[in-house]
């Protein structure tokens, strides 16, 4: 490749997001994408941009940190959020996606466009032209030992899990009832399956002792000088067994909080209550909200079966683990996401230490923003930090190596003045989305739209 061409490996979300912002601007841009040659254990199909875990991509509210992170990447033009909106499906005040229409929305964007050619092959190595890498949480492990040994330290293993997905036609609606919490119960988006003191206090039991999957030895392997390591989790993404052993009530004051939901039955609310979220267009899958696992298959379909409303339910996916890879961006990345050994080499995605799907896409458009300018010899940019994209990116890249872990958008992240400080979270939380929404404003202005 010569003059204004990129390569990026991936064809997650963050590197369909670059290559489209990238091409979009008059870059020739090669798409490597390994599967279907390699799988990675996670992944079923050869589609672009396809979803492993949940098919939400969180709160479209702006008053909530995602909401406020997807309203940003609008705002921006972003292709994937362009295509979640148009694949959305029913989910209350959240943006869910058919996640098969998604995919194929992206991977039809990507492969139309003439300056993207997709090739299907493994990088094994980091290219020496220049490059975003966007290879995701499950990295190659050839392809990780040379980001390793370019960066001069080791990557970061933590476990990720997905959630099991069930045949709606088999989910008992004499028991479970429709509502959003806080909705209205008969024609809300969730399958909701309440239970009783007892009915949880027999779940959590069973849940704690079933039998779970033994790591693969992939997962299992520790390098010298990795951070982490075997048996760390991600705090945002538990696997509900191991959030079960915190203690007898957690799971009650977590994933199977009832707050804002009533029993049609008894007109009470319940003492805990599983949710389920439509995971295709027809409406004949949902999955269980919170629901990673790595319990056993047969496990997960005798302790799932017992939550009322799912005694006869068949699973069409069973949840699972895999190893997600990350590096340590404060010392490997700049603001720009460009690496601080190499100009002409950016990474975006799950690798930089971002969490959420919003938050891989908002890597991709910067990175995929600047690769381009950086080869059109322009000066690169950085999104203001009172915007949740430039905070979260301020935060990987500025984060000690004490406190460092993936990291989700949250109003925390912001600057906020002293002056500015607003006591009612609710009140501060809009405060800071109008504040964010103006300053992104005049900084696009400033870039001539970019």
């Amino acid at each position: 490749m010569t003059g204004r061409e990129l390569i990026i490996v991936g064809g997650g979300l963050a590197g369909c997001e670059a290559a489209w912002q990238a091409a979009q601007r008059g870059i020739r841009v090669r798409l490597l994408e390994m599967r279907p040659l390699v799988s990675t254990g996670a992944h079923v199909s050869d589609r672009l941009a396809e979803l492993v875990c949940s098919n939400s991509l969180g709160s479209n509210q702006i008053d909530r940190a995602t909401g406020l992170l997807l309203h940003e990447l609008r705002m921006l033009g972003s292709l994937l959020i362009r295509c979640a909106d148009q694949t959305a499906l029913p989910a209350g005040q959240a943006l869910a996606v058919d996640r098969e229409r998604f995919s194929q929305e992206v991977t039809q964007a990507i492969l139309s466009h003439p300056n993207i050619e997709v090739c299907r092959e493994e990088v094994k190595h980091i290219p020496e032209t220049c490059c975003i890498l966007a290879s995701g949480p499950l990295t190659s492990e050839s392809l990780a030992a040379s980001i390793a040994h370019f960066l001069g330290h080791a990557n970061l293993f933590f476990y990720d899990a997905i959630s099991p997905i069930v045949e709606a036609s088999t989910i008992n609606m004499e028991i479970a009832f429709r509502g959003n919490r806080h909705g209205q119960e008969e024609d809300g988006d969730y399958i909701n399956c309440p239970m009783t003191r007892e009915e949880y206090e027999r779940f959590v039991e069973e849940l704690i002792r079933a039998e779970r999957i033994q790591l693969r030895p992939f997962e299992e392997q520790i390098e010298h000088g990795v951070r982490g390591g075997k048996g760390q989790f991600f705090e945002a993404c538990l696997p509900i067994e191991v959030l079960a052993q915190r203690g007898k009530e957690a799971l009650a004051f977590g994933p199977l909080r009832p707050i804002g939901l009533k029993d049609p039955r008894t007109g009470r609310r319940p003492y805990a209550v599983v949710q389920l979220r439509q995971d295709n267009l027809a409406g004949t899958l949902y999955n269980m909200v919170g629901f990673q696992t790595n319990l056993t298959f047969s496990e997960q379909k005798r302790v799932f079966r017992l939550i009322p409303g799912l005694e006869n339910a068949e699973f069409t996916r069973f949840g699972q683990m895999h190893r997600n890879t990350y590096i340590f961006s404060p010392q490997a990345l700049k603001p720009t996401l460009q690496t601080m050994r190499r100009p002409d080499l950016f990474m975006a995605g799950q690798l930089v230490g971002v969490e959420g799907y919003a938050g891989n896409i908002a890597t991709g458009w910067l990175a995929g923003v600047n690769a381009s300018r950086y080869l059109m010899g322009r000066p690169l940019v950085q999104l203001p930090r009172e915007t949740m994209i430039g905070s979260l990116i301020y935060y990987v890249t500025h984060a000690s190596e004490k406190d460092f872990q993936p990291m989700k958008a949250n109003f925390g992240l912001l600057p906020c003045r002293e002056d500015e400080w607003v006591k009612n979270k609710k009140q501060r939380h809009q405060y800071f989305a109008q504040r964010s929404i103006l300053v992104l404003q005049k900084w696009i202005r400033e870039h001539g739209g970019l």
